[in-house]
């Protein structure tokens, strides 16, 4: 697997999505929670996107994807602990969550998937991740103590089934003692976990701009709609229908597992169509990091959940023993603008799956002082960041001071926007520049 990071995306279209789809695999390499041995780890505050789901849209005039969302022991891929967590969740009505958590299935249960609903490649790819965080972070490293408690947890996920689903997979995995009356999910009702911050006009400004910027490239992009028009010409429907029904995010569906794309009378959509359209993806991604127009959006869409983090971490810094460990279950749209605002400019679109960790540790032999390591799909990443790219330069440890990181989250994203802001609401309601 290359890194995510200092491998930045080739146009071989193909090959990206292959990476997108996070195939499960056996052995993954992995260096969370690699620090020296007088560093003890404090904290992990985790963000997730959930895993492999049915598309969200159909091609137009076709029929829906084959794709069974039942949790079977028999189909690929799989997973050591797949049975006893159906067996799990299917006891947990009496599960404490915020609402309107409560009245979402807890696994995933058609034969025809609902759209947008978690496969059970989405489940074996988050058991992975818990199983793999468990290994680092509570058999070396001992993060949460044998009788720990709801306390020592924050659960947050938005109101889709696919990521609640998601983050109780992950816990699943993650947890030596699965216990329902220690855990309690709340709810964001908002894809950038903005929690009582979402109002921010300047924000939404700012994606405007970047959504003009994605129309005038496709505008440009011929090949893109010769693509468009020939497909929809073998569905039997307007141009513009197909286009507004995103027909990558069916596509990719398809290729991921490894479903034959729809044919009608007149003719297959086929491979040639798939990678027109995934190369216009990653030249997008591409433009994105260039114009500068989405790090506006970024910085005020992510603030709230970094200023959180850092919340937290300074409690665990103090010697609070709750909030050890931190899940956010959530979506693409949610780690995009976290990764641009770290100033992780080279970094891959969130794949199926995708997680980014912050870990907080303290040095044993200058207890006063605590550092931060930041890893994306088990890379680190630390040095990649606009707050820590110059400190390992001048610094023997392997991770970043937290004040850095604090100064960044308080201060250095303001000043980034240029606006003479001080803090988050006045940023939100200058004018837009």
């Amino acid at each position: 697997m290359p890194d995510p990071v200092t491998e930045p995306p080739v146009m071989d279209p193909v090959y990206e999505a292959l990476l997108y789809c996070n195939i499960p695999r056996v052995a993954e390499r992995s260096m969370e929670g690699h620090a020296p041995h007088h560093f003890k780890l404090v904290s992990v505050h985790v963000f997730i996107r959930h895993g492999d789901r049915y598309p969200l849209y159909v091609i137009p005039k076709t029929k829906r994807p084959e794709i069974d969302c039942t949790l079977v022991a028999n189909r690929k891929p799989y997973h050591p602990k797949l049975e006893a967590f159906v067996s799990h969740m299917s006891r947990g009505s009496g599960a404490s969550f915020e609402s309107p958590l409560h009245s979402l299935p807890l696994y995933p249960s058609h034969q025809l998937c609902e759209m947008g609903e978690l496969t059970q490649t989405g489940v074996v790819q988050h058991l992975q991740n818990g199983q793999l965080l468990r290994d680092i972070y509570l058999k070396k490293h001992r993060l949460l103590p044998h009788d720990w408690s709801t306390k020592q947890l924050h659960l947050e996920t938005t109101g889709k089934s696919r990521t609640l689903q998601s983050g109780l997979a992950l816990l699943y995995g993650f947890l030596p003692d699965f216990d329902w009356k220690k855990i309690y999910f709340r709810h964001q009702p908002s894809a950038l976990f903005c929690s009582g911050n979402c109002y921010c006009p300047l924000r939404n400004q700012y994606l405007e701009k970047e959504q003009r910027r994605q129309y005038l490239l496709r505008l440009k992009n011929r090949q893109l709609e010769r693509t468009y028009e020939e497909m929809a010409r073998i569905v039997d429907a307007p141009t513009k229908q197909l286009r507004a029904a995103n027909p990558i995010d069916a596509m990719l569906c398809l290729f991921c597992h490894n479903v034959s794309f729809p044919c009608t009378r007149n003719g297959c959509v086929n491979m040639e169509h798939f990678k027109v359209i995934k190369r216009h993806q990653i030249e997008d991604e591409r433009e994105r990091q260039e114009k500068k127009l989405y790090l506006g959006y970024a910085l005020l869409g992510a603030h709230p959940i970094l200023n959180q983090t850092v919340g937290r971490m300074r409690r665990a810094a103090e010697g609070r023993k709750e909030e050890l460990f931190a899940l956010s279950s959530a979506h693409d749209v949610t780690l995009a603008p976290i990764l641009s605002a770290l100033g992780l400019t080279e970094a891959r679109f969130p794949r199926f799956a995708a997680r980014l960790i912050f870990e907080l540790w303290q040095d044993r032999e200058k207890p006063g002082e605590h550092s931060v390591r930041i890893l994306y799909d088990g890379v680190d990443v630390t040095f990649h960041t606009s707050f820590c790219q110059d400190h390992h330069r001048r610094s023997p440890k392997p991770m970043c001071p937290l004040e850095n990181f604090v100064r960044f989250v308080k201060r250095d994203m303001f000043v980034a926007l240029g606006s003479g802001s001080t803090n988050y609401y006045d940023a939100c309601h200058r004018e837009g520049s």
